[in-house]
């Protein structure tokens, strides 16, 4: 089976919305798909795709082939949002911040 990860409109009429999908090559746009991986809207502007990078790469690892436009958006998100370190994720203080005190309830009388 001929894997592609290419997209998927959705929308009303001159208001198009696209679902970034893998799916077998051989259905139709709008037809059967494996998997919604994210979203795509053109009329947005700034940011307007968001999907998961990482099941983008898996499959592509499998043999799926990205369409022009997927392959671009993949391209614009790994450069906008790069991956952080799990070290730095993990870097929250547990004390609480100055003031964060709560007020007691023997100030009620």
């Amino acid at each position: 089976m001929a894997v592609s990860i290419r997209l998927r409109r959705e929308g009303a009429k001159n208001r198009p919305y696209y679902r970034i999908v893998v799916a077998d090559s051989r259905s139709p746009r709008d037809g059967k798909f494996i998997e919604i991986i994210g979203t795509y809207d053109p009329k947005q502007t700034g940011l307007n795709s968001s999907f998961n990078v990482e099941r983008a790469e898996y499959w592509i690892s499998k043999g799926a082939k990205p369409s022009d436009t997927v392959r671009s958006l993949i391209k614009r998100q790994k450069k906008v949002a790069p991956v952080e370190p799990a070290s730095k994720a993990g870097q929250e203080s547990s004390e609480p911040a100055e003031g964060g005190s709560l007020p007691s309830a023997e100030t009620a009388s």
